[in-house]
C-alpha cells in the first residue's frame, strides 16, 4: 500500500473550496456568513435566529483510550464525508482543539490523513480567536475580582474562599498552585490562586450551553466566585462583570464554519475537555447543524463512559437534542492493549489478547445502550491489523445486537467510511431509538454520583471525602442540588486509577471533591488525581514543530 503522508503534508496539500461555496451547500448566503479570510467564516446571528432542527443526531464515542490511538475525530469527518458520497445532506460537528494538547503530547483535533477538517494548521492554532476571548473573559473577571477586594471588599468576600481561577490555553504544571498579590499595598490581597487551561473553565463550559446571548449573559452571572465569611455565595453578577464578559465572547458565541477535505460542511466550535468538562462541542454549533442539514455527527470527547455520559446526560438535557444513534470507535490496537499487550508489540498478531481486551468494547456498547440509543461499532483499521483480529472485534460486537462495519476513513477518505455510514443510514431508518438520561436531575447529588459510577463505569460503590461531603451539603444548601453532575475522572479507565485498563470489577469510586459551576448549570466532581491544568511531557510535541520560509509547517498533527 502507498505510504500515507503527514497529516500536515495533507492538509497543506489540499485544494480548498471557498467558504461562501461551502455555506453555499447548506443553504447560507453570502450574507449568511462573517468571512475569516477565505476558508472559513462564522454564521451571523440573523441566520442563526428562528432556525428549527430538524436533522437527525448521531454521536461519535469511543472506547477507553490508550495510547494505541483509537481516532475518534477521524473516523467522525470521515464518515461524514461517505454519507456526502452517498447523497446525504450532512453536516460534522465538531469541538475546537486545545493549544495545550497541540504542543503537549495528544495532538491537535482535527482528523487525521485523508479524513480531517481544514485549513487545518489554522484550526488547531489560533482559529477564530474564540479561546482567546474566552481566556479574556474569565481573566477580566478574575481581575475585576481582586480589584473589589483590593478597592475595599463591599461584598466582604472571604480571600480564603475565593474559588473562581485564571485561566490560558497551555499545558504549564508550574501554574497549578501560586500566590497572587506579591508586591507591597499596589499588589493587592495577598493569596493562594490557581490556573486552569482553558478547555477546563467554566467559560468554556458556559459557552458551549449557552442557546443565545442572552443565556450566555445570564449564565455568565450566575459564576460563583467564592464565599462570604459566613458562606454566603458571591457571584459574577454581584461584581458587575457579566455584561463586560459578554461583549468579549459576543463574536466567540457564533459557530465556525470551515470544510472536511473532501469539500463537505463542518462546524468546529467550542473545545471543552472530557475527562475535566462536559467534552462536547457547543449547543449552538449542533443545533444550527441540525437545521441545515438532514444528519449531523457530533463527537464527545475520550470513551463513551466520559463523553457520552456528558452528552446524553448533560449536553442533550440542555438542548433539547434527541440523539438517535451512536458510533463507538474502537481498534484492534487498543484492545489489544486493554487486553495486556505492551505497546511496542501491537503489530504482532494476537487474537487472544483481542478477545481478552474485548471486555472494554463489550461494556461501552452496554453504557450507550442504556441511554435508549442504537449502537453502531466503527473499527478504524491499522496496516498491522489481521483479518482474525478484525473478524474477531465485528463478530463480537455484532453479538451484543450492535452493528460494526470496518472504517479505513484514514488512508482512504470518504470513501473507506462508507460501510460505517451505510450502517448508519439503516439504523436511522429503523428508527429504533428512545433516548433517556440514566439519572433524574432532582436526585441528591451523592444519588446521581453513585449511579454514574455504578452505572456506567460498574463500581461496586462510591466514598466520599469529608471535604467532597461537606462541599456537597453546602452546595445542596444554596440550591445547586438540583443539577446534572460533570464526573472529572481519568479518561484512560473506568477506574479512578489510569494503570487499571479493560473492564475491571470489584472497585469503588472515591469522590475527593465538588464544587459549582452555577454558570454552566452542573457540578462537578473531582474523582481520583485529576488535574484541570495539565503538563508538558518530557518530550514534548512543540519540539519538533516549525515553519519554513515557504510556509511550509511540519510537525503539526
Amino acid at each position: 500500500m502507498t505510504k500515507v503522508p503527514t497529516d500536515i503534508a495533507i492538509a497543506q496539500a489540499a485544494t480548498l473550496r471557498p467558504i461562501a461555496e461551502v455555506a453555499a451547500e447548506v443553504g447560507l448566503g453570502p450574507d449568511d456568513i462573517l468571512p475569516y479570510g477565505r476558508h472559513k467564516a462564522k454564521i451571523s446571528p440573523e441566520a442563526i435566529a428562528g432556525r428549527t432542527p430538524s436533522g437527525r443526531l448521531v454521536l461519535v464515542t469511543g472506547i477507553s483510550p490508550t495510547p494505541a490511538g483509537e481516532g475518534k475525530s477521524t473516523v467522525t469527518v470521515g464518515v461524514a464525508q461517505a454519507l456526502r458520497r452517498l447523497g446525504t445532506k450532512v453536516m460534522v460537528c465538531l469541538r475546537e482543539p486545545s493549544l495545550g494538547p497541540v504542543f503537549g503530547i495528544k495532538g491537535g483535533a482535527a482528523g487525521g490523513g485523508y479524513a480531517q477538517v481544514v485549513p487545518m494548521d489554522e484550526i488547531n492554532l489560533h482559529f477564530t480567536g474564540d479561546f482567546h476571548a474566552i481566556a479574556s473573559a474569565n481573566n477580566l473577571l478574575s481581575a475585576m475580582l481582586d480589584n473589589h477586594v483590593h478597592q475595599g471588599n463591599a461584598l466582604g468576600i472571604d480571600p480564603r474562599r475565593i474559588t473562581w481561577p485564571r485561566t490560558m490555553d497551555m499545558n504549564d504544571r508550574a501554574l497549578r498552585h501560586i500566590v497572587v498579590g506579591l508586591g507591597g499595598l499596589n499588589g493587592g490581597i495577598a493569596r493562594e490562586e490557581h490556573f486552569v487551561i482553558v478547555p477546563a473553565s467554566e467559560v468554556m463550559a458556559i459557552l458551549c450551553l449557552a442557546t443565545d446571548l442572552a443565556d450566555l449573559e445570564a449564565r455568565l452571572g450566575r459564576i460563583i466566585v467564592g464565599f462570604t465569611r459566613d458562606r454566603t455565595p458571591v457571584t459574577a453578577s454581584d461584581l458587575k462583570a457579566s455584561g463586560a464578559m459578554t461583549l468579549l465572547l459576543k463574536d466567540a458565541i457564533l459557530p465556525n464554519l470551515v470544510q472536511t477535505l473532501e469539500g463537505g460542511p463542518a462546524l468546529v466550535h467550542g473545545g471543552p475537555f472530557a475527562n475535566i468538562a462536559h467534552g462536547c462541542n457547543s449547543i449552538a454549533a449542533t443545533r444550527l447543524g441540525l437545521s441545515l442539514a438532514d444528519v449531523v455527527l457530533t463527537e464527545a470527547g475520550f470513551g463513551a463512559d466520559l463523553g457520552a455520559e456528558k452528552f446524553f446526560d448533560i449536553k442533550c438535557r440542555a438542548g433539547g437534542l434527541n440523539p438517535e444513534a451512536a458510533v463507538i470507535v474502537a481498534t484492534v490496537r487498543a484492545l489489544k492493549m486493554h487486553g495486556g499487550v505492551a505497546k511496542d508489540a501491537l503489530t504482532t498478531p494476537d487474537v487472544a489478547a483481542v478477545r481478552r481486551g474485548l471486555a472494554n468494547l463489550q461494556a461501552h456498547i452496554a453504557n450507550v445502550k442504556q441511554f435508549g440509543v442504537p449502537v453502531i461499532v466503527a473499527l478504524n483499521r491499522f496496516l498491522s491489523d489481521s483479518k482474525d483480529e478484525l473478524d474477531t472485534v465485528l463478530n463480537a460486537a455484532r453479538a451484543t445486537g450492535a452493528r460494526a462495519a470496518l472504517s479505513d476513513v484514514w488512508a482512504q477518505g470518504g470513501e473507506g467510511g462508507e460501510a460505517v455510514a451505510q450502517e448508519i443510514l439503516a439504523t436511522l431508518k429503523e428508527g429504533e431509538a428512545q433516548f433517556r438520561p440514566i439519572y433524574d436531575t432532582e436526585l441528591p447529588i451523592t444519588r446521581k454520583i453513585e449511579t454514574i459510577a455504578t452505572r456506567i463505569y460498574g463500581a461496586d460503590g462510591v466514598d466520599f471525602t469529608s471535604k467532597a461531603s461537606s462541599a456537597i451539603r453546602q452546595l445542596e444548601a444554596i440550591g445547586m442540588g438540583g443539577t446534572p453532575v460533570c464526573m472529572a475522572k481519568t479518561q484512560y479507565s473506568f477506574t479512578d486509577d489510569p494503570t487499571v485498563l479493560g473492564r475491571p470489577t470489584g472497585f469503588r469510586i472515591t469522590i475527593r471533591d465538588v464544587y459549582a459551576s452555577a454558570g454552566a448549570g452542573f457540578v462537578v466532581a473531582l474523582a481520583g488525581d485529576i488535574m484541570t491544568m495539565p503538563g508538558l511531557s518530557k518530550v514534548p510535541s512543540a519540539e519538533a514543530i516549525r515553519i519554513h520560509q515557504d510556509g511550509r509547517i511540519e510537525g503539526l498533527f
